[in-house]
């Protein structure tokens, strides 16, 4: 028995913390109830079957042997939340057309085998122009496309 170690059983436990720290953070939310849904009601729903789901992976991983994990590396980690806190911080100041990009970059940036070569900045781009078109122009969320440093 591996216990501790194995992938299962860290998947488990990042589950079971964000499913926990979702119900946590929206119990002050109303509720309501299944045929009428308050605010807190998804979250919460949500975040308890993640926790669940999250228990049985983690008792997997204890109960069962698999991949074990050889040690948690801390660049990728750092670089993947900077990135998302990044992207929260600039884009009413870069907007959506500029942010975006950048963080996806800062995001890539933690494999090691990422390259700049053409075909992926050209699906970069791609990217970037579906989610204006999807997310501002197509749902109208209320972010800008471009922001305040560029006059917007």
């Amino acid at each position: 028995m591996q216990g501790h170690r194995t992938k299962d059983f860290w998947a488990g436990v990042v589950y079971v913390t964000l499913g926990l720290a979702t119900v946590i953070l929206g119990r002050d939310l109303p509720m309501g109830s299944a045929a009428r849904m308050g605010a807190g009601y998804f979250p919460t729903v949500l975040g308890g079957l993640l926790a669940l789901i999250g228990a049985i992976s983690a008792a997997r991983g204890l109960l069962r042997p698999g991949e074990a994990v050889p040690r948690i590396h801390i660049r990728p980690m750092i670089l993947v939340i900077g990135a998302t806190f990044f992207f929260a911080a600039t884009l009413e100041w870069l907007g959506l057309a500029v942010a975006l990009p950048i963080a996806i970059l800062i995001t890539a940036s933690a494999s090691s085998t990422f390259r700049l070569a053409p075909v992926p900045v050209v699906g970069l781009v791609l990217f970037t122009v579906f989610c204006v078109l999807v997310f501002v122009r197509g749902l109208g969320v209320p972010m800008p496309m471009l922001g305040t440093l560029f006059g917007a």
